[in-house]
């Protein structure tokens, strides 16, 4: 296994470290220390694809683990979210919060399931196919919004209005991710069709 997969299963082997600081309320502002592991793990894929492309260490494995690790480190995040809702309502009150970021939690967590399907139909047939550019945009807006929502509740019980405007912006990131994983889904489909014509 090179440098640069490693740097990837180290993503993965953070993610249950993030969910159990998330939910421990007895370690003092919690949120803003599970948002901190968040940013780290987040950080490793931009890392572990630099050295990968820039030292000519791509390899058919971390084109499958690195996709695979921002989907668990991603998805846990937001049904975290969505399991603690002082997290999303903490600053923004109001009946359509937890709906409408329960919506976008699941287009998002269908799209991953829809390309992931695909990847494996792709795998069936001897083929590897990574992710593209417009994936990568969405995975940075997500990993941006997700930030900002697991540290806001935390910010808001030391400040109320800048934990209010945290979580505004973390929500309108949301709503662009959402917006952006229906678009880099239909284009990551229509660019792979070929592997439906696959015998």
């Amino acid at each position: 296994m090179n440098l640069p997969n490693k740097i990837t299963m180290s993503r993965i082997c953070l993610i249950p470290v993030f969910a159990v600081i998330f939910l421990l309320d007895v370690i003092p502002y919690n949120y803003l220390i599970a948002c901190a592991v968040f940013v780290v793990a987040a950080c490793t894929d931009f890392i572990d694809g630099h050295i990968a492309r820039s030292r000519g260490l791509v390899t058919n494995l971390g084109k499958f683990l690195d996709p695979i690790a921002d989907k668990v480190l991603v998805s846990t995040a937001l049904i975290l979210l969505l399991v603690r809702q002082e997290t999303l309502t903490a600053a923004w009150q109001g009946a359509w919060v937890m709906p409408v970021a329960g919506v976008c939690v699941a287009i998002i967590l269908a799209r991953e399931l829809i390309v992931s399907g695909l990847r494996m139909v792709a795998a069936s047939a001897g083929l590897v196919l990574a992710a593209d550019n417009i994936g990568k945009v969405k995975t940075t807006v997500q990993d941006i919004s997700v930030a900002l929502l697991v540290a806001c509740a935390d910010i808001a019980s030391l400040h109320a209005q800048a934990g209010a405007w945290i979580c505004g912006i973390g929500l309108v990131l949301l709503a662009l991710a959402t917006l952006l994983t229906v678009w880099s889904g239909i284009n990551y489909i229509v660019k792979n069709r070929a592997v439906f014509s696959q015998q």
